[in-house]
């Protein structure tokens, strides 16, 4: 048993329902949404959490590496996000040694990442197509379960 590893991967798959909730049916134009002159838009959002995730495979694999990616079309910047979140769910839930305390990395990108899913989720009303109530706490989540499309609750 690994509980702290457990935790972990059960909250990628928190974020990743929650994403997948807010990502799904943006409206035409949203990747440009912004909450205010200066801040990021949507993509740019999204294109930093997929850049969360491939540096906490990078802490988990014992390496530093960060770097900021230049957002992808939204389409594409979905696919990275979800991409590199199995990628880091899959090197938790292999036997290997972390290179970092696992609480470290719930505190720093894991966080992180799970404010930037509300963010969203906020632009979302900011371009008058809010989400749809959910109770996530009757949610259907699951460790593995780190893709899109597994509907909502």
């Amino acid at each position: 048993m690994h509980p702290a590893r457990d935790l972990l991967r059960h909250t990628l798959a928190t974020i990743a329902y929650r994403a997948d909730h807010a990502l799904r049916g943006a409206p035409d134009g949203f990747a440009s949404c912004r909450a205010a002159a200066g801040s990021w838009s949507a993509v740019q959002v999204l294109a930093h959490m997929g850049d969360l995730f491939d540096w906490s495979l990078s802490l988990a694999r014992g390496r530093q590496e960060w770097r900021v990616s230049e957002p992808l079309p939204w389409e594409q910047e979905v696919k990275r996000f979800f991409t590199s979140l199995a990628a880091f769910d899959a090197y938790l839930a292999a036997d290997t040694v972390l290179g970092v305390p696992p609480l470290k990395l719930l505190q720093g990108p894991i966080a992180d990442a799970l404010a930037h899913t509300g963010q969203i989720a906020m632009l979302r009303r900011v371009a008058g197509a809010p989400v749809g109530d959910v109770n996530y706490f009757r949610a259907e989540i699951s460790i593995g379960q780190c893709g899109p499309s597994r509907g909502s609750a």
